[in-house]
């Protein structure tokens, strides 16, 4: 029989905690979903932590939902995390090989990702992950792994995300109160659901990642089989409840309730002006509306948040990158109908809804893109079991992890 360990990943959102509980299968490295629960946080705001109490009440009740559905107990945990405190940066290394034997070996791509990462921070900041995009031998770009090629000269591009320290050890503090006094890994949200969502063929074309949470809306941009660009937006899809709890003068929570039954995104996805009743805000006077004025709520939120995604592309300077491709939509927020062909009608490209790919269990949490970042943490252990070239290589640590790296990979 076949060993295998139980771990949780746990997605810290904007303002609520997601967790997973997976099965990772030691010999394969297969991935199998065993459950899944969802807690709103009052500790959160916008991925940060702003009461570690509050935030290691919700992880620690978050956990237990998924381990008593899956009648197992978790071993360890994986974190994803996210936040305006993220930011992103390529960054270019090289190193001469002067050896008499030029031939490449691991320590010689690990001394060109240390050059990559010499890069100027403040002292609140980290090097969060760091992904390579790709290698150069010789001035001979496209390289997918040049251990073992022979060459003068080695360069590599690296995708660098960095964070706030003070932020990132609220947030170890916060699952450390909850009993976790250890974590197996912790990974920017935005490249694990990438990593889960995106097939190798879609980032080879080109395409963009949308990532609707509720405070904040993650981009990422894959050109030539790798991450771009990567920015966190400053708004979400609680800002759409906001703006219905205000339009309807009802509760945040009945809200979010009507935004999920009966909202759409496009008014000309309506095939009729149905009605449907909540309660006002006081919880007891009885109200009525109709479909049709509550998308008139919806849209011109959704129009800005389209404007926004559409001005970041272009200073990105990759907006030709994604013409190849689609647009690849995950998150809460990519749960409101209607969402793919509102996209494609604003950003002029195909989209498609993001899942987790190559992953077996659950089909309600399969099918829940809330719970697609939780699941791409669990798939960068499983794929480092098989020892994938995806590997995400941290900024903590970061010799001995791109050790093990190669020594499970090559």
């Amino acid at each position: 029989m076949s060993k295998s360990q139980v771990l949780a990943g746990i997605d810290i959102g904007s303002n609520q905690v997601c967790c997973v509980l997976g099965k990772i299968y030691d010999d394969t490295g297969e991935l199998e979903i065993l459950s899944g629960a969802k807690v709103p946080c009052k500790g959160l705001k916008g991925g940060v932590v702003i009461s570690i109490q509050e935030t290691s009440y919700a992880i620690g009740k978050v956990v237990e939902a998924a381990e008593a559905e899956a009648k197992e107990t978790a071993q360890n945990i994986c974190l994803a995390l996210r936040g305006n405190h993220i930011e992103s940066m390529n960054a270019h290394g090289a190193i001469n090989i002067s050896r008499t034997d030029k031939e490449i070996t691991n320590e010689d791509v690990l001394s060109a990702i240390e050059t990559a990462k010499a890069i100027r921070l403040s002292q609140d900041r980290e090097i969060l992950d760091s992904i390579p995009q790709e290698y150069s031998l010789n001035h001979q770009r496209g390289v997918p792994n040049p251990v073992g090629m022979e060459g003068n000269f080695l360069e590599v591009d690296v995708h660098i995300v960095t964070a706030s320290s003070s932020h990132l050890n609220n947030i170890y503090k916060a699952t450390s109160q909850a009993g976790f006094k250890e974590i197996l890994n912790h990974m920017y949200g935005l490249v694990a659901v990438g990593n889960s969502v995106i097939t190798q063929e879609e980032k080879e074309l080109g395409c963009l990642l949308i990532d609707f949470g509720g405070l904040t809306t993650g981009l990422a941009i894959y050109s030539e089989g790798s991450i771009r660009y990567s920015k966190e937006l400053q708004v979400g899809s609680d800002f759409i409840t906001r703006d219905i709890s205000h339009g309807l003068r009802t509760s945040m929570a009945s809200a979010q309730e009507i935004k999920e039954k009966y909202g759409i995104a496009m008014a000309s996805l309506l095939d009729s002006d149905s009605k449907f009743d909540y309660r006002g805000v006081d919880g007891r006077t009885l109200r009525e509306n109709s479909r049709r004025q509550l998308v008139d709520i919806i849209q011109p939120r959704l129009d800005q948040i389209f404007v926004m995604i559409d001005e970041e592309i272009h200073k990105s300077n990759y907006a030709d990158a994604i013409i190849p491709g689609e647009i690849i939509i995950t998150g809460g927020g990519a749960k409101l109908e209607g969402i793919i062909g509102a996209v494609e009608q604003a950003l002029n490209c195909s989209a498609r809804l993001g899942l987790s790919r190559d992953v077996k269990g659950s089909d309600k949490i399969l099918s829940d893109p809330t719970f697609a970042t939780a699941i791409g943490v669990l798939n960068e252990e499983a794929n480092a079991a098989e020892g994938s070239m995806s590997r995400v290589i941290k900024g903590a640590s970061i010799i001995n992890g791109i050790r093990n790296w190669f020594d499970r990979t090559f």
